[in-house]
């Protein structure tokens, strides 16, 4: 059997998606790998066949033990990074997380070890640049009650 040729110079992007909950302050939820230094939203990595949507609720309900109905998407963006190639990353909005919820936040595939919500204005303390830029423009989106494009964090 033969498989067709594919064109050269296409690019094959790492896809993930997370989603950003919110308090009923507006802070952003942020969890806290075990396996790395800093902070997170929760999400991961798409797999071969899942739709984006569909990979952040599963991240959701691995990590966290939560099925959370997923809302709209509020980010795109295009973020290659040195060493890991072409990335295409979305940011779903989970809303406001309600108490009952967090009462039931349990780290049910080992990755995570701690959860936190944190003020837009003081993501720099706690993530990367580049996530940060993408939270604050996802936020942003939310706000507005628009979807945005953005490359490396920040919208076009």
């Amino acid at each position: 059997m033969t498989t067709p040729s594919e064109p050269t110079g296409i690019s094959r992007p790492r896809v993930a998606s997370g989603v950003l909950f919110f308090d009923e302050a507006g802070k952003v939820l942020l969890v806290k790998p075990g396996y790395k230094d800093g902070w997170e939203i929760p999400g991961g990595f798409v797999e071969a066949g899942e739709s984006p949507r569909a990979a952040c609720v599963r991240e959701v309900r691995e990590e966290l033990g939560l099925s959370p109905v997923v809302g709209e998407h509020l980010v795109v963006d295009w973020a290659p990074a040195v060493g890991e190639g072409d990335k295409l990353l979305f940011i779903f909005d989970g809303g406001v997380l309600p108490e009952r919820d967090r009462a039931e936040i349990r780290f049910v595939d080992g990755e995570l070890t701690d959860w936190r919500f944190v003020a837009v204005t003081d993501l720099d303390a706690h993530v990367p640049d580049r996530l940060a830029r993408r939270i604050r423009t996802a936020a942003a989106a939310r706000q507005r009650a628009s979807a945005a494009y953005a490359e490396h964090g920040v919208e076009r």
